[in-house]
């Protein structure tokens, strides 16, 4: 199962670099904005729930979606790239292991723990 989910993530993270190509932006403005949502980390200096709260925020692809069909409806090309890099970086984090947070710690997410036992 662990692979189908991986394989369902990388479809999505592709479908958020076409959804990149439909935009009017370089390639570059990608490679440079798709690590951006993990700076909501920062949140973890002021708490676990904190850092929870903010990471998850940065990371969930409904807000994602949401973002992106605000910038269609506003004909806001900037606001529907903050949609698409919001979900492609969501879906390149849970391809790799990293779920949403729970309060108890980074490490502890909806996929399971990361790290070793």
């Amino acid at each position: 199962m662990k692979i189908t989910l991986k394989l369902e993530e990388l479809g999505l993270f592709i479908f958020g670099i076409y959804l990149f190509n439909e935009l009017d932006y370089t390639w570059w403005w990608f490679l440079v904005l798709i690590l951006v949502p993990d700076l909501s980390m920062i949140g973890y200096a002021f708490g676990n729930k904190t850092g929870a709260f903010l990471y998850n925020l940065f990371h969930h692809r409904a807000i994602a979606l949401m973002v992106y069909l605000a910038g269609i409806y506003f004909s806001n090309h900037l606001i529907q790239l903050a949609g698409i890099i919001l979900f492609a970086h969501s879906s390149m984090d849970r391809m790799m292991g990293y779920g949403l947070k729970y309060e108890s710690g980074f490490k502890f997410t909806h996929l399971g723990k990361i790290g070793k036992n």
